[in-house]
């Protein structure tokens, strides 16, 4: 079915975002956030808890009804329910919460940058597969210039116009190109492998692609070549630049709650508690009073305040905090290191871009050069006026030109697609939201 389908590039790579099997790790890790980030919120609520135990005790040993000291056989069943809540505990909570809600927005910003650096793969491969189809047709055209000059120079050869030398010379140029076909095919299969690969597109062998256009945009090429208007457009959505920034206030908050060890803690606990006792007797019938009539008799509540302050734990709490600082740290440093190699990455791609539109539009005059030279030999070899090594020579150099031509073209259209994206321009069909 997939051999049968062409795919445009947008198809390449919603298949390969939904199927690619890294990124559903980087998916995981950000569910695993999400979870935490809920759990987090949920340490706000109080803890309940209840409890029940039932003991048999033998010979002598304190009765839980009265503390009086008995040496008989008993058992006793006990029940009840505590609850705390914290009312303070220096805003631990409150910056962990936040911490975790930065680090839940940052694994999300990882995932989205994990697609777009999919996509950035896809379509090198995507443009590998035209690249290498391009080839492909020039070789092909090159067979049939070779193949038609070697049944010219057989028929001249035949008629006695040429000697057998030249049929010679005329064939090892048409077996020349015949093999440059069959590489050039390998390559176009090697090609579409790797794309097959990136997409995870399982069952596949080959893949048929639409070729994009690869004009270019005039009306871009200006915005194209400010690197510091792109570098301010990158910083605002770019996902690695604002995850390692989510990353960076994540650290602050946690430092935040470290701190809040330092202060003094206070809690709210409430709780219920009864129990049935077998040495429990009726004063006046001498009976194990009943079951119902203890659970509600023995029954007892209370409420209370609890507060805890730190005075001496071995100085760890200050350590944790001093640790704490060497991570906010980090995390501005590698904040700036990002913005770092994303300048220096744009500064590259602009000094390329620019270097490789010269190169486009002088390759470009050369193939046309190298195309009208190739014709005048052409007609002076039918009219044996230059040999068939000449002629090759001619043909050689019009592929060369042909093939770099080309190659530079689709390196162009990669650096301005690269370049559009950082400038914010929507040149993947990637939903930021998901």
């Amino acid at each position: 079915m997939y051999c049968q389908k062409s795919w445009s590039l947008d198809d390449c790579i919603a298949y390969a975002v939904e199927h690619n099997l890294q990124l559903k790790d980087f998916k995981y890790n950000q569910e695993a956030d999400k979870e935490t980030h809920q759990q987090s919120v949920r340490s706000l609520l109080p803890n309940i808890s209840a409890f029940s135990d039932y003991s048999i005790r033998y010979g002598r040993s304190v009765d839980p009804n009265n503390n009086n000291i008995v040496n008989t056989d008993f058992f006793s069943n006990n029940y009840g329910v505590d609850a705390t809540i914290d009312l303070f505990r220096g805003f631990q909570k409150v910056n962990t919460i936040k911490a975790s809600k930065f680090l839940h927005k940052a694994t999300t910003e990882e995932v989205l940058h994990q697609k777009y650096m999919l996509a950035f793969r896809v379509l090198s491969a995507f443009y590998d597969i035209q690249f290498m189809e391009g080839l492909l047709v020039i070789s092909k055209e090159q067979e049939e210039v070779s193949d038609n000059n070697y049944n010219l120079v057989k028929r001249q050869v035949e008629l006695g116009q040429k000697a057998k030398a030249d049929l010679y010379e005329a064939e090892s140029a048409l077996l020349a190109d015949n093999l440059l076909v069959t590489q050039n095919k390998n390559n176009v299969a090697a090609a579409k492998l790797k794309l097959i690969q990136e997409m995870n597109l399982v069952d596949a062998t080959t893949i048929s692609i639409i070729s994009t256009s690869i004009e270019t945009d005039e009306n871009q090429e200006a915005s194209r070549k400010n690197k510091d208007s792109i570098f301010n457009n990158a910083k605002a959505f770019v996902p690695i630049i604002k995850a390692q920034e989510l990353r960076a206030w994540a650290a602050k908050k946690e430092l935040a709650a470290t701190r809040g060890g330092l202060y003094p803690s206070l809690s709210f606990f409430a709780g219920y508690r009864t129990g049935y006792y077998e040495t429990n007797m009726d004063q006046t019938t001498g009976e194990v009073i009943p079951f119902n009539t203890q659970i509600k008799d023995n029954a007892s509540h209370f409420v209370g305040l609890s507060l805890r302050i730190p005075i001496s734990n071995g100085w760890s709490n200050r350590s944790r905090v001093k640790q704490q600082k060497v991570v906010v740290m980090r995390a501005e440093n590698n904040f700036d290191i990002q913005k770092q190699e994303m300048y220096q990455l744009i500064q590259q791609l602009v000094q390329e871009g620019d270097a490789l539109r010269t190169e486009y539009q002088q390759s470009s005059q050369k193939r046309k050069a190298q195309q009208l030279s190739f014709e005048i030999a052409q007609k002076r070899y039918q009219k044996g006026l230059i040999s068939a090594i000449e002629l090759n020579q001619a043909k050689n150099l019009l592929a060369n030109s042909q093939n770099e031509n080309l190659q530079v073209e689709l390196r162009l259209k990669v650096n301005e697609s690269t370049l559009d994206f950082y400038n914010g321009l929507p040149v993947f069909n990637i939903n930021r939201t998901q």
